[in-house]
C-alpha cells in the first residue's frame, strides 16, 4: 500500500464522520446546507453529447436514478441559467449553467450486526476494505443478512446513501467469493466524486487469479462483449449480438505445468467481466464452476494417486489487489492494496512447489 498516512489494518472500532469539506470539480461544487439538501452547481461543456436536461444529470450523478432526477425536475429543484426548470426533456446548450438542490436520500433499513471487517484506511470521507470470502456485499432477495452492508450499518455511524436500496456507502461492489479491496463512502460528496470516477473509468483496478493453463501470449488484451448468457439467465456471457463492450487487460506473472498467475486489469466494468472473459480464452478461473473452472487437490498437484482430500481451494480463486483513484477530499491519488487470502496463497504455493515448469 503506498504510503499515504494509512492506518494499518485492523478489526472494528468506533468510528464517525461529518461532512466538513466543501469539494470542487473542474465543472462543478458542491455543498450541504445544515443537513437539510445538497446544492450542486454544474456548467455544461462544449463538447455535451446528450442535451436533455434529465439524461445530463443521471450521467453526471449516477447515483441517482434518471426517474428519481426527474421528479426534482418536475419539483422545481432544478434551474438553468437562473430559471427553474420543470420538464425533464429541456434540451441544454454548452455554457448553461445548471443549479440542482436535491433532498438527502431517506435512510435505508440495514440490520445492523456486528460482523468481522478487515478495515485497510479510514478518514471523514471514506472507508476501504479487504473483503474477506464467502459474504456478499449488499442485502438481496433472500440474503437480507450477513452482508457487508449489514456489518458497516453496525460500524459507522454515518454513511452515504449508496447506490439502489439497501447500498448504504456502497459504490461498487465485488462477487461473493471475490476477496480483495474495494472503497465505502461515508458522505454524499464522497460517493458523487468517486461514483463519477467509476462512470468515467477513472478508477484504476488490478486483480489476481490463479487459472487453468497458461496463455500463448505473456500480455494481451481480451476485447469482447458482454451480455446475459441466453442459456442461464444467472450467468454472463461474450455476447456478439447484444453484449456491451468489454474489455480486460491480462499479464502472465508466473506459470506452472497447467496452471498460471494472472494480473487483470478490466478496463470496464460489466457483471463478471473477468470470469467471462478469461473462461472465453479457454482459461477459466480455478474453483470458478459457473465459468469452468475445476477443484484442485494437492494429490492431483503432486502427481500422486487419487486420494480423499478437501479441495486446496472451494471459491473462485480471484483476488481484487489493487485499487487507485482521487480522494474525494484532497483530489490527491490514493492507491490501497489487500494481500493474497490465505487459501489463495496457500495454492500458489503449493503450485510453486509441485507444478515448477
Amino acid at each position: 500500500m503506498q504510503d499515504t498516512g494509512h492506518r494499518p489494518e485492523k478489526e472494528h472500532q468506533s468510528a464517525g464522520s461529518d461532512c466538513r469539506n466543501r469539494p470542487s470539480s473542474n465543472h462543478c461544487e458542491t455543498q450541504t446546507r445544515a443537513g437539510a439538501s445538497t446544492e450542486l452547481l454544474m456548467r455544461v461543456g462544449n463538447s455535451v453529447k446528450e442535451r436533455r436536461l434529465d439524461k445530463y444529470l443521471h450521467g453526471r450523478l449516477s447515483e441517482f436514478s434518471r426517474v428519481m432526477l426527474q421528479k426534482y425536475i418536475a419539483g422545481g429543484a432544478v434551474r438553468v441559467n437562473g430559471q427553474k426548470v420543470v420538464k425533464p426533456g429541456f434540451r441544454l446548450s454548452p455554457g448553461d449553467q445548471i443549479e440542482l438542490s436535491l433532498p438527502q436520500p431517506p435512510p435505508k433499513e440495514i440490520t445492523p450486526q456486528q460482523l468481522p471487517l478487515q478495515i485497510i484506511y479510514e478518514d471523514d470521507s471514506i472507508i476501504v476494505l479487504n473483503k474477506q470470502a464467502d459474504i456478499i456485499v449488499h442485502p438481496a432477495r433472500g440474503n437480507l443478512l450477513g452482508t457487508i452492508a449489514n456489518a458497516l450499518a453496525f460500524y459507522a455511524d454515518k454513511l452515504s446513501s449508496g447506490l439502489g436500496e439497501f447500498r448504504p456507502g456502497i459504490i461498487h461492489r465485488l462477487d461473493k467469493n471475490t476477496t480483495g479491496v474495494m472503497v465505502v463512502t461515508k458522505n454524499e460528496t464522497a460517493q458523487w466524486k468517486i461514483a463519477g470516477q467509476f462512470q468515467r473509468r477513472q478508477v484504476k483496478k488490478t486483480y489476481l487469479a490463479i487459472v487453468h493453463g497458461t496463455p500463448q501470449l505473456n500480455c494481451d488484451v481480451i476485447d469482447a462483449p458482454i451480455g446475459v448468457d441466453p442459456r442461464k439467465r444467472e450467468r454472463c456471457a461474450v455476447r456478439t449480438d447484444t453484449g456491451r463492450q468489454a474489455a480486460t487487460l491480462y499479464e502472465v506473472l508466473e506459470s506452472f505445468r497447467g496452471f498460471s498467475l494472472l494480473k487483470l486489469t478490466p478496463k470496464t466494468g460489466r457483471t463478471h467481466q473477468i470470469r467471462v472473459h478469461l473462461s472465453y480464452i479457454k482459461h477459466p478461473i480455478v474453483a470458478d464452476d459457473m465459468y469452468g473452472g475445476k477443484l484442485v487437490y494437492q494429490w492431483q498437484l503432486a502427481d500422486e494417486k487419487p486420494a480423499v482430500q478437501q479441495p486446496v481451494m472451494d471459491r473462485c480463486a480471484l483476488h481484487a489487489h489493487t485499487l487507485e483513484f482521487r480522494h474525494p477530499s484532497s483530489g490527491e491519488l490514493v492507491r490501497f492494496e489487500a494481500e493474497l487470502p490465505p487459501d489463495m496463497q496457500n495454492l500458489l504455493d503449493m503450485l510453486r512447489k509441485y507444478r515448477k515448469t
